[in-house]
């Protein structure tokens, strides 16, 4: 029988095929490269915790140095005890901010550097226009800002954008979250610039105050969530 190609019945058959087609060829190529992605933000993930301690790697280096640097990484609970039935790694932060404080998994890094051991957490909040996110480490005094890494996923180019910068982060270095009572303060991003060697201070981004006030809000709220943790860090060094 003869297909009359010029009909509308052709025609539908034809574009059908052709989705189910691409639509098959798209799914064998998800299915393909999806270990591929997830690897990728696997190593991407290592390069963010490492960058905290100032290592700075290739995404290919990253499994071979988060192996050497990073000694130990376990969930605890808001009173600060440890899961061990967890996997650090594999805990989302966002979905683990949207729970209850009291049922939160929050993952610590533990990292020896130069013969130092540092405290690495994951913190994460709200920007402009989405989510911004990152890590925070701690010297072994669990006070002082060892170093910080920052990302977020749409704020403003040239402003908001900027907490990617080395400027902004170094400017965390050497900032302490607790006052000279013990009490936590956590660190301020003062629009107009901090004041000159404030210790729990730094410079907001000039015209991105929202985005500013988003780092702020996020190390308060995220690093606030390990202070029953790190009381018992202290206590238990101070007791060695």
């Amino acid at each position: 029988m003869k297909i009359n190609v010029q009909s509308s019945l052709y025609t539908i058959i034809y574009a059908s095929v052709m989705v189910i087609l691409v639509a098959l060829g798209l799914s064998i190529t998800y299915i393909k490269l999806k270990p591929i992605q997830q690897q990728n933000i696997l190593k991407e993930k290592q390069q963010s915790i490492l960058k905290s301690i100032g290592l700075v790697c290739d995404r290919d280096q990253a499994p071979e140095l988060f192996k050497k640097y990073i000694k130990d990484a376990f969930v605890v609970n808001v009173n600060g005890d440890r899961i061990d039935s967890v996997d650090a790694f594999k805990i989302n932060i966002a979905e683990e901010m949207q729970k209850p404080l009291k049922q939160r998994l929050l993952p610590v890094y533990i990292a020896q550097k130069d013969g130092k051991t540092y405290y690495i957490f994951p913190v994460r909040g709200k920007g402009l226009w989405g989510p911004i996110w990152g890590y925070v480490a701690l010297e072994d005094d669990l006070n002082t800002i060892y170093g910080v890494t920052f990302d977020h996923k749409g704020e403003t180019p040239g402003l908001g954008a900027q907490i990617t910068k080395e400027w902004f982060q170094k400017q965390f270095v050497g900032k302490k979250i607790f006052d000279e009572n013990g009490n936590f303060v956590s660190i301020a991003v003062v629009k107009g610039g901090a004041p000159d060697n404030a210790p729990h201070a730094v410079d907001a981004i000039s015209g991105a105050t929202i985005t500013s006030r988003g780092v702020q809000n996020m190390l308060k709220t995220s690093l606030s969530s390990y202070l029953n943790f790190i009381e018992k860090i202290r206590n238990k060094n101070s007791n060695q």
